[in-house]
């Protein structure tokens, strides 16, 4: 048995570049130690509780998003707040969550989408060392717009902890 370590997703509204070009498709893949330590580091974040944190390590670990050649902090910090709230959900889920729980986020999001669908339609995470999960064809989060769909799981989270609202403007 070989671990999965990178992974399809689908933003609910996508990343709009500077040329009005729409990214939503991308992959990310399981975050490391370093990933996590490395922007603490960072001359931009202050300490573990600074909302920046969140940025960095994205940055680190979305290694494509449509077609840009890169991701950085510049591209995350372009989210619009529904995309960001899923790249959190999303990196909780494939990094700290158990295959159910990542089956029960793909079957939510893909719920969101077609109310119709059903959970054994989720894809398995086995498989080789790069290969990648498909992507849950997410149109936006559960819990936001379809109250009645299962809400995503939302494990603890190491360094990309939810942004507190008491730092929310």
């Amino acid at each position: 048995m070989s671990l999965r370590t990178r992974y399809e997703f689908t933003l609910p509204r996508g990343y709009v570049d500077r040329n009005g070009d729409v990214h939503r498709d991308g992959v990310m893949r399981l975050a490391t130690a370093r990933d996590e330590l490395e922007p603490l580091r960072d001359p931009t974040v202050t300490g573990p509780d600074d909302p920046r944190l969140t940025i960095v390590v994205l940055a680190r670990v979305v290694e494509s998003l449509g077609t840009l050649p890169m991701v950085t902090p510049h591209e995350i910090e372009g989210l619009f707040a529904a995309d960001l709230a899923y790249l959190q959900d999303f990196y909780g889920v494939i990094n700290f969550g158990s295959q159910e729980e990542f089956e029960e986020f793909v079957a939510a999001q893909r719920a969101v989408q077609s109310p119709g669908a059903s959970a054994s339609a989720s894809p398995s995470v086995a498989g080789g060392d790069t290969s990648v999960a498909p992507a849950p064809d997410a149109a936006a989060p559960a819990a936001a717009t379809a109250p009645d769909a299962p809400a995503p799981a939302r494990p603890g989270r190491a360094a990309i902890e939810e942004i507190r609202s008491e730092t929310r403007a």
